[in-house]
């Protein structure tokens, strides 16, 4: 059984919103979800690699395998926009690499 687009919504929205608190396994969890296609996420491997990122640098061991993993599918050029959306996200709220 599916769930609603109201319920795949919410779960990137709250996702996204306990990231921007910090929380280092929403960062995962997004992570995932890009680069899956779950909770609502469309699969985005620059997404997803953002996250993982954005995890790893919080110290979770799982993203640092989960973004090399993915690396392997893409290109210097995703991943270097991956990497510049990363730095964006840190600089707009105000948090920095660990």
């Amino acid at each position: 059984m599916g769930y609603s687009q109201r319920t795949k919504d919410f779960f990137i929205e709250s996702r996204l919103a306990d990231a921007g608190r910090g929380d280092p396994d929403a960062l995962f969890e997004l992570g995932i979800a890009f680069s899956a296609g779950t909770g609502g996420a469309e699969v985005d491997l620059v997404q997803a690699h953002k996250w993982f990122n954005l995890a790893a640098l919080g110290g979770s061991d799982r993203a640092q395998e989960c973004r090399a993993d993915i690396s392997g599918e893409m290109s210097a050029r995703e991943i270097a926009e991956a990497q510049r959306q990363a730095r964006s996200w840190l600089n707009e709220t105000g948090r920095h690499a660990a």
